[in-house]
């Protein structure tokens, strides 16, 4: 619809227009047609003159209406942004609080662990003075034959209470069944004679393994692990052994927890990494690329007293992080609580890398474990080759080698005895392998204790003297043998923390 102020401004122009003819014919005196024409022009730039000054007048509104659009776009912009950043903060308290909620919830978890672990102790511990309650009358009815009248005599003056009340039962079972019925067949005596032969031996022991650690008998056997399937000898594992007074070795899993029960395990701990570090450097004189793996328990990781004297030899031998592997069992792992990730964390961050051996299933999360540090995994071959594992497990055994190597995460297959078992192990593309079909943990016996606690090589040994146990290939832990002198002492920190190591005598 056309406006009024149009219609009134053309009206106005046509007569401004037919005016100005007029005033030409009637009193300049021009004829009709030429004041006619005149007329027309001058209404023809009326007009031009009226739609220029609207076009501008538009497109001034225009840029106005430009501006203010541009304007409300900038305060959305604006707006957006702020929204944003809310957003970004909400975010950052859920993390914070999951996080918060995750620790809470993994320290918890760890203190019911441990009160289960106390239960568990506290029903054995009930469970053994049940057995001894249980045989307390039976050693009360004493037997009316003349030679068991004899035997309380002789447990009265027997110093130890548990086993003189544990005695009645071997002697009660070869007594006649028509004599004393009641005590020929007591079904509580064989359960009060089992506790008895550890509470005598685990003093025993204890005692054993305090006087090794006292008097430095502690050797390191070296088991090399070979690249499949050119088997060259690319890392060795130090296993420990001690030796008590009538030179009879004890292994690991005879003593480890023996040692932990007694507060000795960080001092042997120390003690191996002091002669796993001098091992390392015979090796790596002749053999760059050569690593040892280094076994550590977890009451070392998670007591903060014995590991930091670990820490202090780890940091001050920092240059042979690389070829220096901790190993740790899978259970450890499993049950980390605060301060043996804190540990960890530690060791990482000095670039020491990290193994898992006593793998006992294939339920493994790579990811989580890299980020730890860990950079190998042992794993039986059994295991590997059990046909169930690929419905227990959540990967195929086959797939484990590529699924860690992903994660910058190599897989060792351990305890490998047959040829068989290599050939099959190729197909699961397994890099490295150990086991007595390539060597036999080999012993390194002390000739003399040395500045820094260690000992020097025996090279008769280093080149497997132990011939009756030696398989028919080469002897791979020869590299390590070296001249039978020992280097002059070294004053440097390390002396200081052998010898604290090694304590008294």
């Amino acid at each position: 619809m056309i406006r009024i102020s149009t219609i009134f401004i053309a009206i106005c122009m046509v007569l401004v227009a037919a005016s100005l003819g007029l005033v030409l014919h009637s009193v300049a005196g021009i004829s009709g047609s030429e004041s006619a024409i005149v007329a027309l022009t001058a209404l023809t730039f009326l007009i031009l003159y009226n739609a220029v000054s609207m076009r501008l007048r538009d497109r001034s509104d225009v840029g106005s209406q430009i501006a203010d659009l541009s304007r409300g776009t900038a305060d959305l912009a604006r707006q957006v942004a702020e929204f944003g950043r809310r957003l970004a903060a909400v975010e950052g308290r859920v993390v914070s609080a999951n996080s918060t909620g995750a620790d809470r919830i993994q320290a918890v978890v760890g203190e019911i662990n441990e009160l289960g672990v106390l239960v568990k102790q506290l029903a054995a511990s009930v469970a053994g003075h049940d057995d001894l309650l249980a045989a307390v009358p039976a050693a009360a009815d004493k037997p009316d034959s003349g030679e068991q009248d004899e035997l309380p005599l002789v447990e009265a003056k027997t110093p130890e209470a548990a086993p003189a009340i544990a005695r009645p039962a071997p002697v009660a079972t070869p007594a006649p069944a028509a004599t004393r019925p009641a005590i020929a067949t007591p079904a509580s005596e064989p359960v009060a004679t089992q506790p008895a032969t550890p509470a005598r031996n685990q003093p025993q022991l204890l005692a054993a393994v305090r006087n090794a650690v006292e008097e430095n008998r502690l050797d390191i056997y070296l088991q090399p692990m070979v690249t499949l399937p050119q088997r060259k000898v690319r890392f060795y594992e130090a296993v420990t052994r001690l030796r008590n007074e009538k030179d009879e070795v004890l292994a690991a899993d005879d003593f480890i927890a023996i040692a932990e029960a007694g507060g000795l395990i960080g001092r042997i701990d120390h003690m191996v990494m002091l002669r796993c570090v001098q091992v390392l450097r015979r090796l790596m004189v002749r053999n760059k690329e050569v690593g040892i793996f280094c076994n550590v328990s977890a009451a070392t990781l998670g007591n903060p007293a014995n590991f930091a004297q670990c820490l202090d030899f780890l940091e001050a031998n920092r240059a042979l992080a690389p070829s220096f592997v901790l190993e740790f069992k899978q259970a450890t792992f499993r049950n980390l609580g605060p301060t043996e990730t804190e540990h960890l964390a530690a060791l990482s961050q000095r670039g020491y890398r990290f193994s898992i051996d006593h793998v006992s299933d294939l339920r493994l999360e790579p990811r989580e474990l890299a980020d730890r540090g860990v950079r190998f995994i042992k794993v039986p071959a059994a295991l590997l080759l059990d046909p169930r594992q690929s419905t227990a497990s959540d990967i195929h055994p086959s797939d484990l080698s590529d699924l860690l190597g992903r994660f910058g995460i190599d897989l060792i297959a351990e305890k490998i005895e047959g040829e068989r078992a290599v050939v099959d192990l190729l197909d699961y593309d397994v890099r490295f392998g150990q086991g007595f079909l390539f060597a036999p943990p080999r012993p390194l016996r002390p000739e003399g204790a040395s500045a820094t606690g260690g000992a020097t090589m025996n090279k008769a040994e280093l080149n497997g003297s132990n011939g009756s146990n030696a398989p028919d290939g080469p002897s791979h832990p020869a590299p390590v043998a070296g001249p039978a002198s020992e280097p002059p002492p070294r004053t440097t920190g390390n002396a200081a923390l052998a010898r604290r190591a090694a304590g008294p005598g």
